[in-house]
């Protein structure tokens, strides 16, 4: 049987492209965010059969709606999913950026509910380069991402003889398009694909990287 992935925040500037990179290596991917219609009209794009049993590349894509800032909602969530299986990879790609304040959920709402699942596979947060090189403008999000990385370093270790392995991707600017309407050209010109960020992640869920635990991996192209 197919993996199964769960990846959170799935319809916001990187998501879609990590549900993409998953389901055309024919995962099941489980696709969470906060509404309905967009992770709808995301899984929607996976649901016409193809030779292999599921939708573009053989994957499998539903949809999931959760607020994941709030406890009840992430239980009942996971409720859910285990109506499913259990997940071997779980990416958590939740937040956002806003000067001079952290939108955030809290890393552990939903990092601790799937390794309490998992007995095999891989976490893979998400963190900022403004975790590790903190600029004015924005503490409390330069903190939060900061707490990513360290909660990622405690959680592989406390992890790591079960064979649950944890490890977070550092960005520093995405080519998105709400980064293209806010930025200016000379840091569009040095921001990564979404896809290429994607394969970064899919890359540390998958058996190739069995000795990667506890890293915080840049990918920061030309930045």
């Amino acid at each position: 049987m197919a993996d199964l992935a769960v990846i959170m925040g799935a319809t916001g500037g990187l998501g879609p492209a990590v549900v993409d990179a998953f389901a055309k290596r024919g995962d099941r991917v489980i696709a969470v965010a906060r509404s309905r219609s967009d992770v709808t009209r995301l899984a929607s794009q996976y649901s016409s059969p193809s030779p292999s049993g599921g939708g573009q590349g053989g994957g499998i894509v539903t949809g999931e709606t959760a607020d994941l800032t709030s406890r009840l909602d992430v239980d009942d969530l996971w409720e859910r999913i285990d109506r499913v299986g259990v997940p071997r990879w779980v990416v958590n790609l939740t937040g956002g950026y806003r000067a001079g304040k952290v939108v955030d959920s809290t890393p552990d709402d939903f990092t601790f509910a799937a390794a309490r699942r998992m007995t095999a596979g891989a976490i893979v947060n998400l963190s900022s380069r403004s975790g590790l090189l903190a600029e004015p403008g924005a503490a409390a999000y330069a903190v939060a991402k900061a707490g990513v990385v360290t909660l990622t370093e405690v959680l592989a270790a406390e992890l790591k003889a079960s064979g649950v392995r944890v490890n977070a991707v550092i960005p520093a600017i995405i080519d998105t398009p709400a980064n293209r309407q806010s930025l200016p050209e000379k840091l569009i010109q040095k921001a990564v694909a979404p896809s290429e960020i994607a394969a970064v992640i899919a890359y540390l869920c998958s058996d190739a990287a069995l000795a990667t635990t506890g890293a915080a991996i840049p990918v920061y192209g030309k930045f």
